[in-house]
C-alpha cells in the first residue's frame, strides 16, 4: 500500500472518529493530530479504529512520539512492510 493510499484511508478513519468540526480538505501531512480534536482519551479510540482499518496490531505506547498525520502515515507504512 502506498503512503498516499494510507493517508486517504487514515483520513477517512480519523474523520469518522472525531466529533470536532474539521475542514478535512485543509488537512495535510503536517497537521497535528491534536488539532483534529483528538485528546488523550479519544486517541485510544482512534488507535483501535486504525488497527481495525489496517489490520495491524500494535501497542499505543509505540505512538507516543507521533504528533502529525504524516508521522502516523510513516509509522503505518513501516508496520505494513
Amino acid at each position: 500500500m502506498t503512503r498516499e493510499e494510507i493517508a486517504e484511508r487514515l483520513r477517512n478513519t480519523m474523520e469518522a472518529a472525531t466529533e470536532v468540526e474539521v475542514d478535512w480538505d485543509a488537512v495535510t501531512l503536517d497537521t497535528t493530530i491534536a488539532s483534529l480534536g483528538f485528546d488523550s482519551l479519544s486517541i485510544l479510540d482512534l488507535i483501535y479504529d486504525v488497527q481495525s482499518e489496517f489490520g495491524l496490531d500494535f501497542e499505543a505506547e509505540e505512538l507516543v512520539t507521533v504528533q502529525t498525520v504524516g508521522e502516523l502515515v510513516e509509522y503505518l507504512h513501516g508496520k505494513m512492510e
